[in-house]
């Protein structure tokens, strides 16, 4: 698995319970290289303008993420998980999108806080 992938990782529902859910593989994290990764849900109403990122059947990039409907990229939903934990690989997003999400990111977390 590489940065970029779409993997299947139980991911904690609001009843307390976990379900195999889609993540977008961020980045890699020391010491243990676990992998730091954001939440997709088909749930575009919950989308945070300007931070998270939805992707459709439209964009040249869907079809090889393995989704199987337009979904939103949830930067707000991160969670480090270890690498025996994730399912397996669905697909990948395009590098440029991957980028774009870590650039994203990145500028968020140096922000002044208010």
């Amino acid at each position: 698995m590489t940065e970029g992938d779409v993997a299947l990782a139980p991911l904690p529902q609001a009843n307390g319970q976990t379900k195999p859910r889609p993540v977008i593989l961020l980045r890699r994290m020391p010491p243990f290289d676990d992998w730091l990764v954001c939440g997709v849900s088909t749930q575009l109403h919950q989308e945070s303008a300007g931070f998270d990122e939805i992707i459709a059947p439209s964009h040249p990039d869907f079809r090889r993420s393995g989704l199987k409907a337009a979904s939103l990229i949830r930067l707000g939903f991160l969670v480090v998980i270890p690498v025996d934990r994730l399912l397996g690989m669905i697909g990948s997003l395009s590098s440029e999108r991957h980028q774009r999400l870590l650039d994203r990111l990145g500028t968020f977390l140096q922000k002044p806080r208010a």
